[in-house]
């Protein structure tokens, strides 16, 4: 869990997670509140506590969190933000399935109807910049996924090892490098409707930052095609 002042919603969504987990990571991106704290107050012996001096953004959180994790020699490995806006209890499904049916990757995607996502409370804009940008990248990559921008992600540890984690961006944009790196390994991708709350205490980022995290996932987009596009250099 890549954690920045959750303090409010961390214990709900760590009280929420099934047995079936072995070990919760939780990586806390220098907060200002009292997430660190909260945590500690569970004394949950499978909770492994990180916290940076320094934030380092989004992306540089995960980064972290994923270097901990495959440190554990853990088979599958979930990210899941910790604002409580998805829902733990679905994980053995996730992990089922990505065990059962060969997925490498399954994302929790909030887009079943615009109704019910409307209903959940996801922001009028958030939703329709969501539909947009996903359609673009759908059409340029060759992939027909309902979301490319969750906070519901399922890996086999298998496929992360192999994408240059510590080379994509510290900042918002860092988990759509990572989908790319992904479809660029050929990577088998699914995905499970996973209903959204959305509610005060639930983090999100405002306008301007969502248009900024607009702007470089279309450019990050264009980048991947241009890469596959441009012929190879010869072997010297």
């Amino acid at each position: 869990m890549p954690a920045y002042n959750a303090g409010k919603t961390i214990l709900s969504t760590i009280r929420s997670i099934p047995n079936i987990v072995s070990q919760i990571i939780i990586v806390d991106d220098n907060s200002n509140d009292d997430t660190v704290a909260a945590v500690k107050k569970l004394n949950n012996s499978k909770i492994t506590l990180h916290r940076h001096t320094q934030n380092l953004g989004y992306g540089g959180n995960q980064k972290t969190c994923y270097r901990l994790a495959l440190s554990t020699q853990a088979d599958i490995i979930a990210m899941i933000h910790p604002d409580y806006q998805y829902d733990p209890t679905l994980l053995p499904i996730f992990t089922q399935l990505i065990t059962k049916h060969n997925f490498d990757i399954l994302l929790g995607t909030r887009i079943r109807s615009r109704t019910e996502a409307l209903n959940a409370g996801m922001p009028l804009y958030k939703y329709y910049a969501n539909r947009v940008l996903t359609l673009f990248q759908n059409i340029l990559t060759g992939q027909n996924l309902s979301e490319w921008h969750t906070g519901l992600r399922v890996y086999r540890s298998t496929l992360l090892k192999k994408l240059p984690l510590e080379t994509f961006s510290n900042d918002f944009v860092f988990d759509t490098q990572l989908l790319l790196a992904a479809v660029e390994q050929q990577a088998i991708i699914g995905e499970i409707s996973t209903p959204a709350k959305y509610f005060v205490e639930a983090s999100s980022i405002g306008i301007t930052a969502s248009m900024r995290y607009g702007i470089l996932t279309v450019l990050e987009t264009i980048k991947y095609v241009l890469k596959k596009c441009l012929p190879k250099k010869p072997l010297s």
